[in-house]
């Protein structure tokens, strides 16, 4: 007897219960009660098990068992991958382009132009020399212990995925302050997006797309960066002092003006700050990803792990902190010359 037969008795499902029973092996515990001669007795109180599907399945074999439910999921998604990749395919075939463009330029282009360039735009939006000679020498060693290529491979895929988070983003974020039930409808996605395990990302990209295509990890990058510009935007123009939207509005200035010459130019610090955190998560999920054919440093931690090389692990590691400590300065000084014009 099962534990919980009494319960389909007592719903009278006993019929419905019975069209589902094969002759299928018996369990290990009606086995052993039929070689005693007798029927296996339920468990006691305290070993009294949570009705889950499996267990009432034990009861009633016409009730779904747990892999029912996932195998449904899966073939479910499975009927319309073709109509979903025939949709998807042509709407996201420009960022592999974009990924592709940006690796070939990366690494076809000579380091004596690449590095120049590089250090250019950093005192461009920094001002700060010590910041140039640091970035430059991070860069210097990672090109002296032959990680140059790996790291140009990384930084070309970060900054193509988060140019894209926040080109899509901060729309977004803009739509979710003007709008509450805008807000109200975008909030469960961002956090689902923020709360989901980076690998799950990857799971329905793989049966979508090829591995073979940049666009499987530049989406499953973007989806993954995306939240904290969006968040952090929404918060930031809601941020903004009603006194100051109170005086723009008797200057008579129109929902365009005041967005884009007041609201945002306040909302800047926090904005950026979501670039900031962008940034930051589309270098973890690039680690992630050469698990997808993404290529960068992520390759060489994953062979450091499959290949159990300690060296190489530890060093391309290495590699990944020094890109997100440059990352992190640069971002976080442009934030801090973009707070002190605002003081002044």
């Amino acid at each position: 007897m099962a534990t919980y037969d009494s319960l389909f008795s007592a719903l009278g499902l006993e019929d419905w219960c019975a069209k589902g029973k094969d002759d299928g092996p018996m369990s290990m515990a009606d086995l052993l009660a039929k070689t005693k001669g007798k029927d296996a007795e339920p468990p006691s109180l305290w070993d009294l098990p949570f009705p889950s599907m499996d267990a009432l399945n034990e009861s009633c074999a016409a009730f779904p068992q747990s892999r029912e439910l996932t195998k449904g999921l899966e073939q479910g998604f499975l009927d319309i991958k073709d109509s979903l990749s025939l949709v998807l395919d042509p709407l996201t075939q420009p960022l592999s382009w974009f990924l592709d463009s940006a690796l070939y330029g990366m690494l076809n282009t000579p380091w004596w132009i690449i590095i120049p360039v590089m250090l250019a735009v950093v005192f461009v939006v920094t001002k700060s020399w010590k910041l140039v000679m640091f970035v430059a020498g991070s860069i210097c060693l990672l090109a002296f212990i032959d990680y140059y290529e790996y790291a140009m491979q990384t930084l070309a895929i970060i900054f193509v995925c988060a140019f894209l988070c926040v080109l899509f983003g901060v729309p977004i974020g803009i739509a979710m302050s003007r709008s509450d039930t805008m807000q109200r409808l975008t909030i469960p996605v961002l956090d689902m997006l923020q709360t989901l395990p980076p690998f799950v990302y990857l799971i329905p990209l793989i049966f979508l797309f090829s591995v073979t295509e940049s666009k499987l990890y530049g989406i499953a990058i973007i989806l993954y960066a995306i939240v904290p510009v969006v968040r952090l935007t929404n918060l930031g123009i809601r941020l903004v002092d009603k006194d100051v939207i109170e005086a723009a509005d008797a200057f008579g200035m129109t929902p365009r003006q005041k967005l884009f010459k007041v609201q945002i130019p306040l909302a800047l610090p926090n904005i950026m700050a979501g670039v900031n955190q962008t940034i930051m998560m589309s270098l973890a999920m690039v680690v992630i990803a050469s698990l997808v054919s993404a290529p960068g440093l992520g390759v060489l931690v994953l062979r450091g792990i499959r290949n159990l090389e300690l060296g190489v692990g530890l060093v391309s590691g290495l590699g990944i902190v020094i890109l997100a400590v440059i990352l992190d300065r640069v971002t976080k000084a442009s934030l801090a010359r973009i707070n002190a014009s605002q003081k002044q």
